[in-house]
C-alpha cells in the first residue's frame, strides 16, 4: 500500500465527505470521522495495516464548492501537516447551476473551478507524500441527464489536473456504474447525491483500490 507507517491521511470535500464529523477537526473519539467514506476507508485500513499506525483525519464541510476551499485550504490543510491528501469537491459547484439556476453569484463555472482546483493542488503537491483527487459525481446512469453531463466535464477537469500534477486519480462516477446497473438511483441516494452505505462503501473502495490497498 501507498501509505506508510504513521502517515497523516487528511481528507477534504463538501458533505459527503463531512457526514457528521466532529469540529472543527474531525478526528478522534465518538464517530469524530463522520458516518462515511472517510470512516470506511480508515476502518479498513487500520484494521488490516494496524502496524502502520495510520491517522486519518476528516475535514470536509456541507455545502462547500472549491472557492470555499480555497478560503479554508491553510487551516485545514496547510496547519494539519498532512502527509497524504484527498480532495473531492464539485458537486456543489454543478449542483447549484441546477437547484437555484437564478442565483448566479453561488454557482462557479467550470473556469473557475479548474483555476482554483489547480492552484490548490499545485500549491500543495509538494509538501505532501502523495496526493488523491476524486471526481464529483452524479448517480444518475444516463450520462444525457444535464446534471450528470455537467458533473462529468468538471470530473474530467479533474483527471486533466491529476494527470498533469502527478496525483492519483478516483473516477467516482465510474466506481458507481455497476450498481446503477443492478439498482435504481434513489436506492443509492434518495437526491442523487447523498449516497447511503452502499454507495459511501462504493466511495471508500475505490479510494483505496487507488492507493494500492489490498487484503493481508
Amino acid at each position: 500500500m501507498k501509505l506508510e507507517k504513521n502517515n497523516k491521511l487528511v481528507m477534504i470535500g463538501d458533505s459527503v465527505t463531512d457526514c457528521e464529523r466532529a469540529r472543527p477537526i474531525g478526528e478522534g473519539l465518538f464517530g469524530a470521522l463522520g458516518k462515511g467514506y472517510v470512516s470506511i476507508v480508515d476502518g479498513l485500513i487500520n484494521a488490516t495495516y494496524p502496524e502502520l499506525q495510520i491517522r486519518t483525519v476528516n475535514v470536509g464541510t456541507s455545502g462547500n464548492t472549491v472557492l470555499n476551499l480555497q478560503d479554508r485550504w491553510q487551516t485545514d490543510v496547510i496547519d494539519l501537516k498532512p502527509d497524504w491528501l484527498s480532495i473531492m469537491i464539485g458537486i456543489n459547484d454543478v449542483w447549484r447551476h441546477f437547484d437555484v439556476p437564478h442565483q448566479k453569484e453561488r454557482q462557479v463555472g467550470i473556469e473557475t473551478y479548474e483555476k482554483t482546483l489547480r492552484e490548490l493542488v499545485e500549491q500543495t503537491r509538494p509538501l505532501v507524500k502523495g496526493l488523491v483527487l476524486m471526481t464529483p459525481f452524479y448517480i444518475e446512469p444516463n450520462p444525457q441527464d444535464a446534471m450528470r453531463s455537467k458533473m462529468d466535464q468538471y470530473g474530467a477537469v479533474v483527471k486533466q489536473i491529476a494527470e498533469e500534477t502527478g496525483s492519483l486519480f478516483v473516477d467516482t462516477q465510474a466506481a458507481f456504474e455497476p450498481v446503477l446497473q443492478a439498482y435504481y438511483p434513489a436506492y443509492i441516494a434518495w437526491d442523487r447525491v447523498h449516497p447511503n452505505n452502499v454507495g459511501h462503501t462504493l466511495l471508500a473502495k475505490a479510494f483505496l483500490k487507488a492507493i494500492d490497498f489490498t487484503w493481508k
